[in-house]
């Protein structure tokens, strides 16, 4: 025959953790059984006859003091012992719970084996009619207040032991957070050594890599034009804005001979470092210095004489050097041409760049022909070749996508109708004013956060 399970009545308003600790009860092989207020409890209690009842104090209908005292008022029920739930914020408290007859103080929060430690010590332990005398009263006055303590020797001694056990178990546990306390400290003496060093390690790399890309950044600017070159048939003027330190585009123009002129617009894909190494590669291959891997001129072994090469002759050798695969996934477009300085024939090549816009003397500026793949995506393409003839007042625009395609707040471009339209209204600007016009337009169309993408110009006038 199975010996029946001790039972415990527990009082607990909040069924969230009336439920958790009935669970644990349960676990631990008790019949437990939970009333959500005081008056419930106590209807329970009278029911099963508990071996303990466990009672949160502050409950709607009936208190843990008043239910404690229902209990130990009946004749049925007296010797049940009772146990608090309480903060024990008060020594008022401890009276209230002697007035009241408990048994046992337990401190919230509390470790559920600390409290069936309790529960099974006044199982153990029951409280003999011996033990007390109910007749006799004691008033103690607290705070101003007078409470009629009727509990026996014993079960004041188990209660103010039980008030020293928990007071014990607290100071216990603010040791032990001390002691926790005290090794977090040090960890975090020891995290803000480490972190002091992170940081100085952190700025010094920081400085590393400004000194670095400041030194990237010169090497960009070398590739552009450092000084103007002495051509008395042409004016000459450009502008060149990166939306980083670092950018992708870059322009130049230089004699190749006596009677040519060559010049270019670069747009690498991207921005940073990557691009940045990529365009310095292909300027240096674009050099008007005679050289194994300049592309733009070379000396005939025969005439000694230098032999400029021909526009799509470069663009596609470029694109034979600059393979996509090779170059970390990254491509570029260029339009590069030359200008016969006697003839006036502008001849050009476009490697997947912007069309040249073509600005003729008295008349509205228009597009000139010119289509090809960007450098880099696909081998052994080969580029066709454009010529323009240019007359005496024309000019000639070479420039990025970063103009046409330069977006405002809501993301709209200004497209390449705007361009031609603000091109039209500053014709009658010098070179250098018209060219600053276009830079202001795109600018103020990319306000407030300025441009995302590099933008170059640059400007030919045939005088």
């Amino acid at each position: 025959m199975n010996k029946p399970k001790p039972v415990i009545v527990i009082a607990e308003d909040s069924r969230v953790q009336g439920k958790v600790l009935q669970q644990r009860l349960i676990a631990a092989g008790y019949d437990a059984h939970v009333g959500v207020n005081g008056e419930l409890a106590f209807q329970l209690v009278q029911q099963h006859k508990p071996d303990v009842v466990v009672s949160d104090i502050e409950m709607p209908k009936m208190t843990g003091y008043e239910l404690c005292n229902a209990i130990k008022t009946a004749d049925e029920l007296r010797h049940t012992p009772v146990i608090l739930l309480s903060t024990l914020s008060d020594a008022e408290d401890i009276i209230r719970g002697l007035a009241a007859g408990a048994d046992n103080y337990i401190t919230k929060p509390y470790d559920i084996n600390f409290l069936i430690s309790r529960i099974e010590d006044l199982r153990a332990n029951p409280i003999q009619e011996s033990d007390n005398n109910l007749s006799d009263s004691t008033t103690v006055t607290l705070g101003g207040r007078a409470y009629e303590v009727r509990s026996g020797r014993k079960q004041t001694l188990n209660l103010l032991v039980s008030v020293f056990e928990n007071a014990v178990e607290k100071n216990k546990e603010l040791h032990r957070s001390n002691e926790h306390l005290v090794l977090a400290k040090e960890k975090l003496t020891a995290w803000n050594s480490q972190l002091e060093s992170l940081n100085n390690r952190l700025n010094e790399l920081n400085s590393r890599m400004q000194r670095d890309l400041h030194a990237a950044a010169r090497m960009q600017q070398s590739l552009l034009p450092n000084e103007p070159p002495v051509v008395a048939e042409v004016n000459l003027a450009w502008d060149y804005t990166p939306c980083e330190e670092l950018a992708g585009d870059f322009l130049n123009y230089a004699k190749l001979d006596d009677h040519t002129l060559g010049l270019y617009v670069v747009d690498v894909c991207g921005h940073g470092a990557a691009s940045a190494l990529l365009a310095v590669a292909i300027g240096r291959v674009l050099s008007t210095v005679v050289s194994a891997t300049s592309l733009l001129v070379r000396i005939d072994p025969l005439s000694g004489k230098r032999v400029v090469t021909p526009p799509a002759t470069v663009v596609g050798e470029l694109n034979r050097r600059f393979q996509m695969d090779t170059q970390g996934g990254l491509h570029f477009t260029i339009l590069y041409g030359t200008l016969d300085l006697r003839t006036k024939l502008f001849r050009y090549a476009c490697g997947g760049h912007p069309q040249p816009v073509h600005l003729p003397k008295g008349q509205n500026s228009l597009f000139a022909p010119g289509e090809g793949l960007a450098v880099g995506w696909v081998d052994d393409v080969e580029f066709d070749e454009y010529s323009l003839q240019l007359q005496s007042g024309d000019r000639l625009l070479l420039y990025s996508d970063g103009v046409p395609e330069a977006m405002d707040a809501n993301l709209n471009q200004l497209t390449n109708e705007r361009m031609l339209s603000e091109l039209d209204a500053s014709r009658d600007l010098p070179p250098a004013d018209q060219v600053a016009h276009i830079k202001n337009v795109v600018a103020n169309w990319c306000q407030p956060k300025g441009p995302l993408d590099d933008v170059s110009l640059l400007l030919l006038e045939i005088l």
